[in-house]
């Protein structure tokens, strides 16, 4: 274990992954590490390797020699990029819960947390992208995780509902103090909703605050100079009330 490993506030970590997929070098060197109470974000383009990154952390993919730590006794909720529940199945909100045979009473403060307990009855193949995903959120929170590990959380839902979903995923950090590790390809909202952004080419192009990365030489190569251009914009608009005038914000997010 090394020093940063000895640190209480770190839940996991990669060191030097390395992983291979039918001779392609899907990941190349990566160190990552998630602390709690802080979020951190992979971006990168779509083939960069982030969802891969993921299953490794999680040990869906084990890494040959073992290139991950993880505090002991470590618990993890994870929400894969896509889950489809067959829509002839017979399946409300609370069964699809109930799956991992928790109980009533603990499926249904879930469910007031991540704001949908009135639906615990509903049939999930009735529900919209936004309910879908924070039924899926409750499901990875059940078992009080340390880190949530969470792969394009605001897949499917409208841009009122990701700006919702982020702000209750930033509210859930805040109020239990976990980690929380997710891939987004939605640069406009989630580079003000994270604490540190780490930018994966198959490599670390870059790691570090919002602002550090966007600027970053291989963060415009890889995503533009319009990119960077629109996201500049979209933070100036967090800095100004509805009068223009300048406050100053703890983050500069919708959350």
């Amino acid at each position: 274990m090394t020093a940063a490993e000895s640190s209480p506030n770190l839940l996991l970590a990669a060191r030097e992954v390395d992983y291979h997929l039918g001779g392609r070098k899907i990941l190349d060197r990566v160190n990552l590490q998630v602390h709690s109470g802080e979020i951190v974000t992979l971006v990168g383009p779509n083939g960069a390797g982030k969802t891969t990154l993921l299953k490794v952390l999680l040990g869906i993919h084990p890494s040959h020699p073992p290139q991950v730590w993880r505090k002991p006794g470590i618990r993890l909720g994870y929400v894969p990029q896509n889950i489809s529940v067959d829509s002839v199945l017979p399946l409300t909100v609370s069964r699809f819960l109930k799956l991992g045979r928790e109980s009533m009473g603990a499926i249904m403060e879930t469910l007031e947390l991540t704001g949908v307990v009135h639906l615990h009855d509903a049939p999930v193949h009735g529900l919209s992208g936004g309910e879908f995903k924070r039924m899926v959120l409750a499901r990875a929170m059940l078992g009080r995780p340390d880190v949530l590990v969470l792969d394009e959380p605001v897949q499917g839902v409208d841009y009122a509902g990701e700006i919702e979903l982020y702000r209750l995923i930033g509210t859930l950090r805040d109020r239990f103090g976990w980690g929380v590790l997710l891939v987004s390809h939605d640069l406009h909202i989630v580079m003000g909703a994270t604490d540190r952004v780490v930018c994966l080419n198959h490599h670390v192009c870059c790691t570090g605050k919002p602002d550090h990365v966007s600027n970053h030489p291989e963060f415009k190569e890889l995503f533009g100079d319009h990119v960077v251009k629109s996201l500049a914009l979209y933070h100036h608009r967090h800095r100004c009330d509805d009068h223009g005038e300048h406050v100053t914000l703890k983050r500069e997010s919708p959350i």
